[in-house]
């Protein structure tokens, strides 16, 4: 990496930090730290929502799919889009309403047991291992394409790469919390979309225009511009069931939680959505352009960033397609430029990890610590119990991606599926139906949980080839709404939903 690149990208890593700092002056409680206080603005709630979801799938995962692939795994874009809508449209503004009515919760274990007045705290507990279960893969999966990051862009070891990487970002976590993973996000979201125009347009310009750059595509294989011809119905059901997953994603359901008001959720919704579907453009034309441009062109240089090449059919190829942007910004721009593209692709692997860290740590300080132990624990303590959470998730997270084999999307499709089975049809119903019951809502989270680690794991292949959201989802709804119907809610339950959606 040049000096120049070098330098900017530095410049990058201080002001993250420096966002770090003055969160830290602004959090005095536990909803500061957990939830900003319900104090976020519909842009940065809109953008620290979609920088958080996308992640480095964003920038290496769906590039790189679409790379090797073609636009056969643009379905998956599709079914994000439509899922993330869905989600600002139905659940983004009862959800703001319901949690503050529900005892003011703050996180979305907080918000299940006062939803469904569960004194046991059952609900609380399972809900919080669920999220530690499956965000300690998905931590682990930033944790990996940072690593990758540092490891082209510095020359480094991969185990150097993962301690740097997960230190930058534990540092503004653990001290600023939910407001400074909020505005570090809304300043990584607009860096990430300016990525995602930028790389796109400058490749195509390289390659003679935007209809010659899809024609080169064609010449070197035909089916990467087909989304139906040759794509199986289950690969196309499994793809677009992505969208799903959004009902369910605890650091999205948040940033609902945490607007300033139920007012702001229309124009945060046309921010978010506009953002998402550019930037999802963007990373499919940077994956298409970039199969044309790296078979047509030398660029045998890359090597000196860790970008290894290879052969096939002839045509010259990354080894590992997941790279393709980090070749694109080293081989158009200005090493200022290529500075500022890393770091969009640093944005968006942070920006997913440190919320993550940060709903991890508020189910250990919330959900945990002080409803099973200290009942009557201070704010303060809370913060610093949630801060020492960050540190020590954030270690298993290390020590998973530290023996990684599996790619970014790979680890990422696990979690996503995880949440989205297991929350994303009780979320659902505990907005809209009146009926659900405390032990409905739990076996729909057991339920999906379990199906989707059963399913990934063993029954994967062959007849059961369909990613495991879609069952899960399924299986989860249907058990929650069968054992809701073999009961009753107590009608204190009933009356605070007729006031929640009176709003």
């Amino acid at each position: 990496m040049g000096s120049a690149t070098l330098i900017t990208f530095i410049v990058y890593l201080i002001g993250m930090l420096l966002i770090g700092f003055a969160a830290y002056r602004l959090t005095s409680n536990l909803s500061d730290y957990v939830l900003g206080g319900r104090r976020l603005s519909p842009g940065v709630a809109a953008l620290s929502a979609g920088a958080s979801d996308m992640s480095g799938w964003l920038l290496l995962g769906l590039p790189g799919a679409i790379y090797a692939s073609g636009l056969a795994e643009a379905w998956i874009g599709v079914g994000l889009a439509i899922g993330a809508y869905l989600n600002w449209q139905f659940v983004a503004r009862r959800l703001r309403v319901y949690t503050e009515v529900a005892k003011d919760s703050i996180t979305v274990p907080d918000y299940l047991e006062n939803r469904f007045h569960d004194h046991s705290h059952i609900l609380r507990v399972i809900s919080a291992l669920v999220i530690l279960l499956f965000f300690t893969f998905y931590t682990s999966s930033g944790m990996v394409a940072g690593a990758t990051l540092f490891e082209a862009s510095f020359d480094l070891t991969y185990t150097q790469a993962l301690w740097i990487g997960a230190i930058v970002t534990i540092s503004y976590t653990f001290l600023g919390g939910f407001l400074a993973v909020s505005w570090t996000d809304f300043v990584q979201g607009i860096l990430m979309f300016l990525a995602l125009i930028a790389v796109p347009i400058v490749a195509a310009q390289e390659l003679g225009g935007f209809s010659e750059a899809v024609d080169a595509v064609g010449q070197i294989d035909p089916g990467h511009l087909q989304m139906v011809q040759g794509v199986g119905a289950m690969a196309i059901i499994s793809s677009l069931a992505w969208g799903l997953g959004y009902f369910g994603q605890p650091h999205i359901l948040v940033r609902f939680m945490a607007l300033r008001s139920p007012k702001d959720v229309p124009k945060a919704r046309l921010i978010g959505i506009g953002w998402m579907v550019i930037g999802l453009y963007g990373a499919i034309f940077t994956g298409l352009f970039g199969l044309a441009y790296v078979a047509a062109n030398d660029v045998s240089g890359l090597g000196s960033f860790g970008v290894a090449l290879t052969e096939q059919d002839g045509v010259q190829m990354l080894d590992n397609s997941e790279t393709i942007f980090i070749a694109f910004s080293q081989i158009l721009f200005h090493p200022v430029i290529a500075g500022i593209l890393l770091a969009a692709i640093l944005s968006a692997i942070m920006s997913t990890i440190d919320s993550q860290l940060l709903v991890s740590s508020s189910a250990l300080a919330e959900d945990f610590y002080k409803a099973i132990f200290r009942k009557n624990a201070s704010d303060r303590e809370l913060v610093w119990i949630g801060r020492v959470a960050v540190a020590g998730i954030a270690l298993a997270a290390i020590f998973l991606a530290s023996g990684a084999e599996n790619t970014v999307l790979e680890l990422v499709s696990y979690a996503w599926a995880g949440f989205g089975a297991a929350f994303g049809p009780i979320i659902i119903l505990s907005l809209f139906w009146k009926g659900i019951t405390r032990n409905g809502a739990l076996t729909g989270i057991i339920v999906g949980a379990v199906t989707v680690v059963v399913w990934a794991d063993f029954l994967s292949g062959g007849i059961f080839d369909l990613y495991e959201l879609v069952p899960g989802f399924i299986l989860s709804g249907i058990a929650a709404i069968l054992v809701s119907l073999a009961g009753t809610p107590p009608k204190e339950v009933a009356a605070e939903f007729e006031e929640a959606t009176r709003q």
